[in-house]
């Protein structure tokens, strides 16, 4: 990979799993083995590999098509590193929404400063001991530490910020970045819609919604936040949802090993507040010893309640009820465009209606979570659901300064001169004559 400029100064192992707090609570709060493998290691492995199948094609210069006054000259655009990149990760995904933007960071030949979320105390650590064992240490740098060292940290001015977090404390760091006109990504969050049309076949709706909502124990920012439907399908999924849930971790989930605990005390009372919205419906019981909260549907939920005014992030899963899915489609515009929106239908028109007629993200059909894993996709936000993508060559794109080159040669003056004054409506013409672009074709819009 090649080096950026220089400015002045895995094992798979279980201690530093995602969603774990500090060591002492370590045993109290794990996720899942099963979980760990398939969201942080393998999608960290696949995007290393990933870059280093093809990173000799993405660093190459990019030609682009030429105007008849520059068909002798050379055009292109060169990808270059930015500088010094600032990565912020958070505590849910701590390995993967680190190292993933870091490969494409390094790829692209930046330094890399990283700071892990504190609260993931462990993965911290590990990944401040460990990492200096695998990357050249000229070229990155971990810092650790809480919301003091992260304060002191953006107050530097970098190249490039990459966030990972809530839409708050984005909003703090797109301030800091302003006062040094750095650019920046920001991965945010929101409440994922997921419309479920009537005639669906709601076993494998509940299925793919359980998985979606519970994987991580709903700490997940692309997870299905609430569900959209008739308050006929409300009915019919609730049996479906039990099933689901029974099947997956046993009538007793506390009791399961693949089921995991939430992240810390804070954000235990913070969802547990939520368990009032509606009814429940299915679950609801709590054990703060643990950090418990079980698989829970709250049913007969209204727009105006707690958990409808903020992202869950755990395993609590809404549903309001609406007529028909042009009722959901307005309910789903009404709101701060989402991380994703998803939809639930065997009708591939009213899986098209719904693409079309909203805005998020990303979008998946009859699956959650699913569209993050294909690397050739992009992942990010849009509007208060974040700003800017990564993911393969997103990744590579996105750390990368795109600079537009124009190769001329000394010769053909007479040509250049005709843009030189004194100024003539003669010359002007012959000027836009070969500056013009000439239209081919139509443009209808359907």
């Amino acid at each position: 990979m090649h080096r950026g400029t220089q400015h002045p100064d895995r094992s798979s192992t279980r201690m530093g799993l995602a969603g774990v707090g500090d060591e002492a609570n370590a045993a109290l709060c794990p996720q899942p083995p099963f979980e760990v493998e398939l969201s942080e290691i393998i999608m960290v492995k696949n995007e290393v590999n990933y870059a280093l199948n093809n990173l000799s094609s993405w660093m190459k210069d990019e030609g682009v098509d030429k105007s008849l006054v520059t068909q002798l000259d050379r055009a292109f655009i060169r990808k270059e590193p930015y500088g010094v990149v600032l990565i912020i990760g958070p505590w849910n995904y701590p390995l993967q929404l680190i190292l993933v933007p870091l490969v494409g960071a390094i790829a692209a030949g930046n330094c890399v400063i990283i700071k892990p979320s504190e609260i993931s105390s462990s993965t911290e650590k590990l990944l401040a001991e460990t990492l200096p064992s695998y990357l050249d240490k000229d070229c990155f740098a971990v810092v650790t530490g809480g919301p003091a060292e992260m304060t002191k940290l953006l107050e530097n001015k970098f190249d490039y910020i990459f966030f990972t977090g809530s839409p708050q404390v984005g909003k703090i760091v797109m301030a800091a970045a302003a006062k040094h006109l750095t650019p920046l990504t920001l991965e945010l969050g929101g409440k994922n819609p997921c419309y479920v049309a009537d005639e669906s076949n709601l076993q494998n709706v509940a299925n793919r919604l359980v998985w979606g909502r519970c994987f991580n124990a709903g700490q997940t920012c692309i997870a299905p936040d609430y569900v959209l439907c008739s308050a006929e399908t409300q009915e019919k999924l609730l049996p479906a949802l039990h099933h689901a849930i029974t099947q997956f971790f046993g009538p007793e989930p506390r009791e399961s090993p693949d089921f995991a605990r939430i992240i810390s005390d804070k954000q235990f009372q913070r969802i547990r507040a939520l368990l009032g919205s509606g009814r429940v419906a299915i679950g609801g019981q709590t054990d703060e010893r643990e950090r418990y909260i079980a698989p829970t549907v709250l049913a007969d939920v209204q727009p105006s309640e707690p958990a409808m005014q903020e992202e869950i992030f755990g395993p609590v899963l809404p549903i309001v009820t609406v007529p028909n899915v042009d009722e959901a489609i307005a309910f789903i515009n009404s709101r701060e465009r989402p991380l994703a929106v998803y939809v639930f239908a065997s009708d591939s028109k009213l899986v098209r209606r719904v693409l079309e007629r909203t805005s998020s993200g990303g979008f998946g059909a009859n699956d959650p979570i699913m569209q993050m894993t294909l690397i050739s996709l992009p992942f990010g936000g849009i509007g208060n659901s974040g700003l800017g993508s990564y993911h393969g060559k997103f990744s590579f794109d996105t750390f990368s300064h795109h600079r537009a080159c124009l190769l001329r040669s000394m010769g053909l003056e007479p040509m250049n001169s005709l843009r030189y004054p004194p100024y003539s409506e003669h010359k002007m013409g012959l000027v836009l004559s070969i500056f013009r672009i000439k239209r081919t074709g139509t443009c209808t819009l359907l």
